[in-house]
């Protein structure tokens, strides 16, 4: 194992579940045991969730009755309230957890200090990364990458609901095609969505791999970075 430090991605709407809406506590009990198994294996662990199960900025402002910064606010809240849910859920399995805000809000969460953060990761606490970016027109995906570089991620894992990078939506096309690794510049001028393009141009920027997986398949997450890299995607 190489990897000491990650960051996890999760979307939002994952902690949906069957719903498609709120949190699903039994996804949120899951996802802390995962989390649980990388920290016990000396993995310093910084999680990133998104907050599409609650509210997303461009659906928000869709219509333009609200506009795209506010909605983009709004998202950020959403995300928040999956950091509280998923730092109950992860302390009660065991593990100490600080969540940081990129909006300050000193009743819920610590500020986003980077000097803080990577204490706490040494010291074995997990750590979220709360309110995206703290600015509007940038996607968690953007605020995931961001936060890996800077607190030294060794890589970022996308944890998703498919086991890697296709072609095209496998939902949709029985004849997708699983790509097991791709360049940076491949997922950018192919326009596949691995993450947003200025997540990827980010990650490519500080060569920092980003690894696509199946999050609802257990052991997974401590399986790829044990090295068996049979059940996802690598962008490098």
């Amino acid at each position: 194992m190489t990897n000491k430090r990650v960051l996890v991605k999760f979307s939002g709407e994952a902690l949906a579940g069957e719903a498609g809406h709120g949190i699903d506590t039994q996804i949120l009990k899951y996802i802390s045991q995962e989390i649980k198994s990388l920290v016990d294996a000396g993995i310093e662990v910084g999680i990133v969730i998104g907050g599409g199960n609650i509210i997303r900025g461009v659906t928000a402002a869709q219509d333009g009755i609200i506009k795209r910064t506010s909605g983009d606010y709004m998202g950020m809240l959403a995300t928040v309230i999956n950091g509280v849910a998923m730092q109950e859920a992860c302390e009660h399995a065991g593990l100490e957890v600080r969540m940081q805000t990129a909006i300050k809000m000193e009743q819920i969460a610590e500020a986003y200090i980077n000097r803080k953060a990577t204490r706490h990761l040494e010291k074995g606490r997990v750590v979220i990364f709360a309110a995206g970016t703290g600015n509007p027109f940038f996607t968690t995906d953007t605020a995931a990458t961001l936060r890996a570089v800077e607190i030294g991620a060794e890589v970022i894992i996308k944890a998703t609901k498919v086991d890697g990078v296709y072609d095209k939506d496998p939902a949709k096309f029985d004849d997708a095609v699983k790509l097991s690794q791709l360049g940076y510049d491949q997922a950018l001028t192919e326009h596949i969505k691995v993450m947003d393009d200025t997540s990827i141009a980010l990650a490519k920027e500080n060569k920092l791999p980003i690894i696509v997986c199946d999050m609802f398949k257990k052991g997974n997450l401590l399986d790829i970075l044990n090295g068996n890299m049979d059940n996802c995607s690598i962008v490098k």
